[in-house]
């Protein structure tokens, strides 16, 4: 079964230094249909306004990756670390029993834009950790890049979770395949551009459901950003 999520129907908050859309049930919004899909949880679509950005709050027991899409993101946490994220890496931050955090847009002119995207772990109060990797653009160029997964096979990032995340990048020609699990679920967001997706076309912000399905065919893009996750049903 394939089913589509258009950009416009994410909830949506203003609150001046963010401009938030939320693909689930997320702080003000709620609905009850859109809740989470398997063990994924959360994906923002941020954009922080110049020299502001979130303050130092707390999470627990949550996986937490930032794909910086514009500009770039400065991170500091209570177990020691701090980084800039930049377009092309990917963050991991396992929360586990708890840590503090904070993200800022250091730049006095530009609008820092990435996805924040939270996964539920498969065990409860982990020490939390953190991880981060540059997936450099020719990595990504017409296919899908493994990014993240529970046994950081093939260079990714270790997910503390039974899910993965490949990224891609296609424009024309460039067609990726690949083939899923029937019993697990699958789930894709085009972070920008156009794409094709199993013969739907989808846009910036757009997302698809895939469960029970075979294969992923990627197609017909027009500088389309992709991630694909790989979910416990």
């Amino acid at each position: 079964m394939f089913t589509l999520r258009r950009s416009a129907e994410r909830g949506h908050a203003d609150h001046g230094w963010l401009n938030s859309y939320h693909s689930f049930s997320f702080a003000d919004y709620h609905d009850p249909a859109h809740m989470g899909f398997g063990n994924l949880r959360v994906i923002n679509e941020d954009r922080i306004a110049p020299g502001t950005g979130f303050g130092t709050h707390g999470h627990r027991d949550m996986e937490i990756i930032s794909y910086v899409l514009e500009g770039e993101l400065a991170h500091r946490d209570s177990i020691g670390n701090g980084a800039f994220i930049r377009p092309g890496e990917v963050q991991r931050m396992s929360a586990g029993r708890g840590i503090l955090h904070s993200e800022y847009n250091h730049a006095p002119a530009t609008t820092t834009h990435f996805l924040q995207i939270w996964i539920l772990p498969d065990e409860r109060g982990l020490e939390p950790s953190y991880e981060q990797k540059m997936f450099p653009a020719e990595d990504k160029r017409g296919r899908l890049r493994l990014a993240a997964s529970p046994d950081a096979r093939e260079g990714s990032v270790k997910l503390n979770a039974d899910a993965s995340m490949y990224v891609g990048l296609f424009d024309g020609a460039e067609r990726a395949e690949l083939a899923l699990d029937r019993r697990r679920l699958t789930y894709v967001h085009l972070a920008r551009g156009e794409l094709h997706v199993n013969g739907h076309t989808l846009h910036a912000g757009d997302a698809a459901k895939l469960v029970e399905e075979d294969r992923l065919v990627l197609e017909q893009g027009r500088d389309a950003e992709v991630l694909v996750f790989d979910l416990a049903p």
